[in-house]
């Protein structure tokens, strides 16, 4: 059994699909020989044989030509009527726009081949190709998958792809070295944010030395041996002082071949992913290692601390919640909201500390979900307080991450209603309330909803909001609340806005019959002046002709296409976590014992906050009653 990941290669194209780099691992290949040797013998299948890697030509042209017969890199996913068997659509899974399968033809010299599962991630002007190693039944599996006659994940099936793929923990790790290898050549390195609480002004001449020359106030910054730590003034924020990163900064560039093999070579060697960390990497390569950083001889120095801190102590902890809900305002349909959180940490201490704390919040009632760091040890939890002792790492890092219910209620509460009242104007109204049962120090620093139209040109608006003002851009209406500094603490408000919104004349779209797989949607209710005397809704009508030669639905925005369905919220709350995730400093103890400020803060922010249109469709899925 291949139980750990492994990858055999990897391959950047551009957007010309042209490949710009690869890389294969002989190590791994030779293994894979040896499953395939031995899967044929055992099952005395002489047709099936084992295929390595293709070139970089085959496996460009291979590409291409799934791109044309799926319709783009990532493909439909789903069974159309362009599908045809034996291709990725043809298995009827969403899935298969991330984990795809290439038919590498061989031309005269032998029959083509199945390569599978490729894991596919696009990020900027790349595609990153990543194929791990896999046991050869499971490829006899998703090949005859892909010749089924019948299609989705029925749940009598013997076979499907989704118990397939939780067969194979590979995949989860091919696809944290597509997405790495993603941010390093598009200069995407970020880490978890650490807030670091702004220094206390010490008064006197101290104060005005440091105001003359333009510094607000001072703070040692323990730097690490081997990286220097960048700190960047977070814009807006009022409990945190600066924003706390070690990765290097490299900017957004031409792919640097050096570097990446470089990376590849320290992080995977031999086709194994060990550390993923570009920051740890760098570190390494920068300073290397010196006979001060060696650890104690009674610990073992674990794998995610490749050398030791030495400068000033401390800890910093950040609790960072987004907030997703779906409100209707409906009696048929519940509002839902959660939470998804994370703590962040950074732990500047010297040698191998322990660190512990009783973590409160963990009510089963609020927290429904949570994983921790590898480095964490944590017993089985009950009750609302939990133990957590950890080995930490350098840098920033998250230390655990969950999902939780807010329990404190929706910090945005109301409803929007649109409706066209002509084929290019539609009227709308929100009524709003803001923090309401929220008490201080819980603050809302900013809140802005937006009224997407991606379909339609806005012309103009006319309306007068209670609270806040508002803009256009050619595809939305920004309704701005909340902006001024002190934001809104210990009160709730109200807000109100009516008003209308005109849009540029409708231009008819049509598909050509080499379109999208729902083309369908064009050709339905050819004669509507025949058909418009039988709907008694103006409002259906309008919108029955205005969709009648809409584009394809993009599966990444299924709700999009009719454009008046939803208005999306942006905010940012200040003070307590939501869901009561907590940690008291003065409880956080260090072995062996060492005096080191414990700092600790929390912001909220939004993530898909969603105000469904009460006289439109939303989309909404059943859940049990408890």
């Amino acid at each position: 059994m291949l139980s750990n990941c492994s990858i055999r290669a990897l391959w950047i194209l551009n957007n010309q699909d042209s490949v710009i780099f690869s890389r294969k691992f002989p190590v791994v290949e030779k293994r894979c020989r040896v499953a395939y040797e031995k899967e044929i013998k055992s099952s005395g299948d002489d047709k099936f044989k084992y295929n390595v890697v293709p070139y970089d030509s085959e496996l460009a042209a291979a590409f291409v030509d799934r791109k044309k017969r799926e319709g783009s890199a990532r493909g439909y996913g789903l069974r159309v009527s362009q599908s045809v068997e034996g291709s990725d659509s043809w298995v009827d899974d969403p899935i298969t726009r991330h984990i795809i399968s290439l038919y590498i033809n061989k031309g005269e010299e032998g029959e083509g081949s199945l390569l599978w599962p490729i894991v596919l991630h696009m990020k900027g002007t790349y595609c990153i190709l990543v194929l791990p190693l896999v046991e050869p039944h499971h490829l006899k599996s998703y090949a005859r998958m892909c010749k089924r006659s019948d299609c989705g994940n029925s749940v009598r099936e013997e076979e499907s792809l989704s118990s397939l793929l939780l067969d194979l923990p590979s995949i989860t790790g091919a696809f944290s070295v597509a997405h790495t290898i993603g941010d390093i050549i598009t200069g995407d390195i970020t880490e978890p944010e650490v807030f670091v609480t702004a220094s206390p002004s010490v008064g006197g001449l101290l104060d005005s030395l440091t105001g003359s020359i333009g510094i607000s106030g001072i703070s040692a910054r323990a730097k690490p041996v081997a990286a220097p730590v960048a700190a960047s003034t977070a814009p807006g924020a009022t409990v945190s002082g600066a924003v706390m990163f070690d990765a290097p900064k490299i900017g957004s560039r031409p792919l640097d071949k050096d570097v990446l093999r470089s990376f590849i070579s320290s992080a995977m060697p031999f086709g194994t992913p060990l550390d993923l960390s570009y920051s740890n990497i760098s570190a390494i390569k920068t300073t290397g290692f010196s006979s001060a950083d060696m650890p104690p001889a009674d610990r073992k120095q674990p794998g995610w601390k490749p050398y030791l801190y030495r400068g000033k102590q401390r800890i910093l902890f950040t609790v960072h919640e987004t907030v997703h809900a779906s409100m209707y305002d409906r009696d048929e349909i519940p509002d839902s909201i959660s939470i998804s959180g994370q703590v962040n940490c950074r732990a500047e201490l010297e040698g191998l500390p322990d660190v512990s704390f009783p973590l409160t919040g963990l009510d089963t009632a609020r927290v429904e979900s949570l994983s921790f760091h590898p480095c964490a040890q944590v017993p089985e939890h009950g009750g609302d307080k939990q133990a957590v002792t950890f080995s930490p790492p350098l840098g920033n890092f998250v230390l655990m991450r969950y999902q939780a219910i807010c329990s404190t209620g929706s910090p945005v509460k109301g409803f929007y209603q649109l409706s066209m009242v002509s084929e290019n104007e539609g009227a709308f109204l929100f009524k709003l309330t803001f923090m309401e049962g929220y008490k201080a120090p819980l603050t809302m620093e900013f809140c802005t909803v937006t009224m997407p139209f991606p379909r339609r040109r806005v012309v103009s608006f006319d309306g007068t909001p209670s609270v806040g003002t508002v803009s256009t851009t050619e595809h939305s209406v920004e309704w701005k609340i909340i902006t001024g500094p002190r934001g809104v603490s210990g009160k709730s408000i109200e807000a109100i806005f009516p008003g209308t919104v005109k849009f540029a004349p409708w231009q008819t779209q049509r598909l050509n019959s080499s379109g999208s797989a729902f083309a369908s949607i064009a050709d339905e209710d050819s004669d509507l002046e025949e058909s418009s005397s039988n709907i008694v809704n103006v409002e259906d009508y309008l919108l029955e002709k205005m969709s009648k030669d809409l584009q394809a639905v993009d599966l990444d925005e299924p709700f999009c296409w009719q454009a008046y369905d939803y208005a999306k919220v942006s905010f940012k709350i200040v003070g307590p976590s939501l869901s009561g995730m907590s940690i008291d400093p003065k409880s956080v103890s260090i072995f062996p014992a060492v005096k080191a400020p414990v700092e600790f803060s929390c912001q909220v922010t939004s993530g898909e906050y969603i105000l469904w249109n009460t006289l439109g469709k939303c989309p909404v899925v059943a859940t049990p009653k408890v």
